[in-house]
């Protein structure tokens, strides 16, 4: 069943500028940010929203939130429409946003989160049942006492994280959850979404750069480029459709075996100690009985192109041909 639904949404942008030679005319820019966007998502999917900057993904977010009106188009999330504003609603949704605080700067965690308690009207059992729930999985305890401003990145990305699930909201929108996170943190997060998705059966919307978050948490992926979609599917479709390949590494010890890689027939670079090959799925038979012949089979690796790859390819495609969107 469809828990989010959205028809033609569109969001122009209009920019008045004065100037030489007629300071009192005025000439309107507009831009449009979004065009077009219709999705469908179901209860419990975990989507990644990719686009590269400028796309407009934290335009759609916002306004599937309800933070932002589209100009045109209908959207409909859990039988309301977000820019309405229902109360009901917003308790029922939550936004995380990697680049913006929604928890007070000077308040210790904790304080916060109880003020959270009462906005929410969450009753005491399941606020602490929640609460303890977070701190379990996000380790930090240590952190509750601890002013928000004296937190590194990665600690204020936990206690936002607990802030919007504290409720058990049905529908979350992640833009950039991890940004700026070191490696530890970043993987201590995707274990958290992943949990929560699980257990709670929550919607979840994932923006990121990092290909990582998306490969770990998103079976399925929305692909926008200036506005339009250009991609809506299963991430291993999208691998199958925009790189019929495989990766074929070979580390090669010495300089007999750069020679040998040298003299291999198919199309190859050399990167510092690593030949890499990449071969089309239908050939890779052939390819890898030639490769085993000639190298230690513990030297070789084969591995799908990387998605962020791939995604760069559509994005070249899409430049290049503009009027050839999918849906």
């Amino acid at each position: 069943m469809s828990i989010i639904t959205t028809s033609k949404i569109t969001k122009q942008f209009t920019k008045v500028q004065s100037g030489w030679p007629n300071f009192w005319s005025l000439k309107k820019e507009t831009k449009t940010a979004i065009e077009d966007l219709n999705i469908e998502i179901e209860e419990g999917e975990l989507v990644g929203f990719l686009g590269p900057n400028g796309a407009g993904k934290t335009t759609f977010l916002k306004i599937l939130a309800g933070i932002m009106h589209p100009t045109f188009g209908q959207a409909n999330i859990l039988g309301f429409v977000p820019w309405e504003r229902n109360y009901e609603y917003l308790r029922q949704i939550a936004i995380v946003m990697g680049q913006k605080n929604q928890l007070w700067w000077d308040l210790p965690a904790i304080d916060s989160f109880n003020m959270l308690k009462e906005v929410y009207e969450i009753s005491d059992q399941k606020y602490r049942h929640n609460l303890d729930k977070m701190v379990e999985v996000l380790n930090m305890k240590e952190l509750l006492t601890k002013r928000l401003r004296n937190m590194s990145l990665g600690e204020r990305m936990k206690c936002e994280l607990t802030a919007s699930f504290l409720h058990d909201p049905k529908v979350i929108f992640l833009d950039e959850p991890t940004i700026g996170l070191d490696i530890v943190s970043a993987k201590s997060i995707r274990n958290f979404l992943k949990d929560i998705n699980k257990t709670k059966k929550c919607t979840m919307i994932l923006t990121s750069h990092y290909m990582g978050d998306i490969e770990e948490l998103c079976k399925r992926v929305i692909i926008i480029n200036h506005g339009k979609k250009i991609f809506d599917g299963a991430l291993e479709e999208l691998k199958n459709q925009y790189a019929p390949e495989k990766e074929i590494v070979v580390f090669l010890d010495s300089l007999e075996d750069k020679k040998k890689f040298a003299h291999l027939k198919f199309p190859k670079k050399l990167v510092e100690n690593k030949g890499i090959l990449k071969v089309d799925k239908k050939d890779l038979g052939a390819v890898v009985s030639e490769v085993f012949d000639n190298f230690k089979i513990e030297n070789v690796s084969i591995a799908d192109i990387e998605t962020e790859e791939v995604i760069t390819k559509i994005f070249l495609k899409t430049k290049a041909n503009p009027d050839k969107i999918q849906s």
